[in-house]
């Protein structure tokens, strides 16, 4: 390695990218075209960042340099990653971690796996970020362990933060950000000094409303969302469309809209009981019922009964049905019953989570994201877009969404996720 390549990965180290363009912009050798492609990231050119690390890894190939071309294989990805491009194999990130890991680059081979855990989260996939960070060496992410740079500690600790807050345990969350942020400081790069900020911050922002009696609305942040959970009532949560009981019993009924529609609506009721009329209109959505309505009621009201029968009972009343949780044989005491509502309201709140993050979506990475289909992904941002909600950038295949940041408030229980991790 030459002066010239050294000096420039120090200070790519560093964060300083103008610095390490200065020493290797104009030439094409193979380390050069990776540094470069690496402090073009940094200055946030992501598209031709990608084009000089694919010609760096090609260059280097796979024979006596499959070192460097693994490490240019885990550039690539980050960048990726960053562009929100999600449909990349991850079966060749894993090659790569596993070629560096051969070779005795044990932080590069670390930092790929990160990469992979970080897609997942992206994802939703909560259980499958859980096991691969579990899968890494608890003496990598120890405090203790100063043969990593800081910064990849940093990221490891921001990781594990991202997992435990999405999955609602904000204790080990702001444990793993007082990691963060001590190897941020000591790393010194502002970027990741700005993130880890940034992510201590939305610890302490409403993430969703708590409906009161009188159409009266109470903001909860995570750490009071996670203690209604785990207070015993029965909540009623519109954020992940389910029934939250004592237990952590979780009754998931996001593929079942309507079911979820009457839970809410008895929930909001009580502790009267729902009229039939109005759970019609709420469920069916139309305010003219005849007979055949409330047949169909009679239908999904049994089926939601059979569903909901290990955390409440649904008894019919004169004018309607009433919800009635069920209580534990140790803690008579009455259960309450608590309706959990998204900072935003609108079906299009997932769409509106993802792009709050700043990066540029694809619509294909949104459609990996929340699960639908990319036809249905792009007739949604078109009805956000004519609502002034988000704007697109580039055209055709090149095209990328993007969205005002939300300030004032997290979107965390907006974002598609599995069941919350115990």
């Amino acid at each position: 390695m030459d002066s010239l390549i050294a000096a420039a990965a120090r200070a790519l180290a560093a964060g300083d990218a103008l610095g390490a363009l200065k020493r290797v912009a104009l030439r094409d050798d193979p380390p050069a075209l990776a540094l470069r492609g690496i402090a073009m990231a940094q200055l946030g050119e992501h598209a031709r960042a990608r084009e000089l690390l694919k010609r760096a890894a090609r260059r280097f190939g796979n024979g006596h340099e499959a070192l460097a071309h693994a490490r240019c294989v885990v550039a690539e990805a980050e960048v990726a990653l960053a562009m929100r491009d999600l449909r990349g194999a991850p079966g060749t990130l894993a090659a790569a971690a596993a070629a560096l890991d051969a070779r005795g680059d044990r932080a590069n081979a670390l930092q790929a796996r990160l990469i992979a855990v970080r897609r997942l989260l992206l994802l939703g996939r909560l259980q499958e970020a859980a096991a691969e960070l579990g899968r890494l060496d608890d003496a990598t992410r120890s405090d203790n362990n100063d043969r990593l740079p800081p910064a990849l500690r940093a990221v490891a600790a921001l990781a594990a933060a991202e997992l435990a807050w999405r999955s609602l345990h904000t204790a080990p969350a702001q444990a793993a950000l007082a990691r963060a942020h001590m190897a941020a400081q000591r790393a010194g790069v502002p970027a990741l000094q700005a993130e880890v900020a940034e992510a201590c911050a939305a610890l302490e922002r409403p993430a969703a409303r708590r409906l009161l009696p009188e159409g009266r609305e109470q903001p909860l942040r995570l750490a009071e969302v996670e203690a209604l959970l785990a207070s015993g009532a029965l909540v009623v949560d519109a954020c992940r469309r389910g029934l939250h009981g004592a237990g952590a019993t979780w009754l998931p009924l996001a593929r079942r809209p309507l079911l979820f529609a009457l839970a809410r609506a008895l929930a909001e009721a009580w502790p009267g009981d729902a009229d039939r009329n109005a759970l019609i209109a709420h469920a069916f959505r139309t305010r003219r019922p005849d007979e055949t309505h409330r047949a169909r009621l009679r239908v999904e009201i049994g089926r939601l009964r059979k569903l909901a029968a290990p955390l409440a009972r649904i008894e019919a009343t004169e004018r309607g049905f009433a919800l009635v949780p069920q209580r534990d044989d140790e803690e008579p005491d009455a259960v309450d019953v608590v309706v959990l509502v998204p900072p935003l309201d609108g079906d299009r709140a997932s769409l509106l989570a993802l792009l709050a993050d700043g990066a540029a979506w694809s619509t294909s990475a949104l459609a990996l994201a929340v699960g639908a289909s990319q036809r249905t992904v792009q007739r949604a941002l078109v009805e956000l877009e004519a609502a002034g909600r988000v704007r697109a950038i580039g055209q055709a295949r090149a095209q990328r969404w993007l969205a005002p940041p939300l300030a004032g408030f997290t979107t965390n229980l907006l974002l598609p996720a599995a069941l919350p991790l115990t």
